[in-house]
């Protein structure tokens, strides 16, 4: 059996396993009920639930899980607490272009003409807008274009035209500093709690 030093493992400060009930013996109705009540699994070790706690299962969405090796039980909880937790937000510079004109463009509203001066600049990506070195707005690359059409991305050296997502508040010498932004999903390892 499980103890709680093994249940105690699988927690970060986000997410812990709590037993609501433990015992011996077939998994019954009243275990299907307490799990009701409290919303959560039935795990079952070595054992298996009667048919009346199967029906009852059945009826109220509740699930089982059967295990006879205790680490494949240790695991799948481990997982289960780990897609609990919320991702990481990874943030990767791309690259920085200067607002060196403004185009004001019926239907659409302000057009910066931009100088991309460093990396790379991508269609959709996340800006923030620096004026005087200072964080002024932050949001999203609404298009890009070189000349007359739109691209997918402009590279260090070119000029370029930039419309923003919900945002006109833009002077020419503001610094378009651009990222892209990642999910990653995290583990109980990456947040500082080794499972064992």
């Amino acid at each position: 059996m499980i103890n709680g030093k093994q249940w105690k493992k699988i927690k970060s400060e986000e997410v812990e396993v709590r037993v609501v009930h433990s015992g011996v013996g077939a998994i019954t109705e009243s275990d299907i009920t307490l799990a009701v009540s409290s919303n959560s699994i039935i795990i079952g070790f070595n054992v298996r639930a009667n048919t009346a706690a199967r029906e009852s299962a059945s009826q109220k969405k509740i699930d089982i899980r059967y295990y006879s090796i205790i680490y494949d039980l240790v695991d799948d909880i481990t997982k289960a607490a780990e897609g609990l937790l919320s991702p990481e937000i990874r943030e990767t510079f791309i690259g920085y272009a200067e607002i060196r004109k403004i185009f004001s463009v019926s239907k659409i509203g302000k057009i910066a003409g931009c100088f991309v001066n460093e990396g790379i600049v991508k269609k959709g990506c996340s800006f923030r807008l620096l004026r005087d070195n200072t964080v002024v707005h932050q949001g999203m690359l609404k298009t890009l274009r070189r000349f007359k059409d739109e691209v997918k991305e402009v590279r260090e050296g070119t000029e370029c035209g930039m419309g923003f997502e919900n945002y006109n508040d833009i002077q020419e010498g503001d610094v378009m500093e651009c990222f892209e932004v990642k999910e990653v999903a995290r583990s109980l390892e990456s947040v500082g709690k080794k499972v064992g």
